[in-house]
């Protein structure tokens, strides 16, 4: 997650393969938004489902590649 919005929106920036896209963050934000900037998070159609670490986000990225999955698309 690159940024956050204002609380009242609850949306965030995040970036997929070098293309930024907002999405939005109430399904996984508990605490501050700022608190999420940095974290992986697993993102459909347009809103974080849930928080994942850096090792996961690594497997999940190779496997989409891997069947030339068009990832920027999603």
């Amino acid at each position: 997650m690159l940024a956050v919005g204002d609380d009242i929106h609850q949306l965030a920036q995040v970036e997929v393969c070098g293309i930024k896209r907002d999405v939005n963050i109430a399904l996984i934000c508990e605490g501050k938004p700022a608190d999420l900037i940095g974290q992986w998070v697993l993102v459909h159609v347009g809103f974080a489902m849930s928080i994942i670490d850096e090792d996961e986000a690594k497997a999940t990225l190779d496997a989409l590649r891997r069947m030339e999955y068009d990832i920027t698309s999603a």
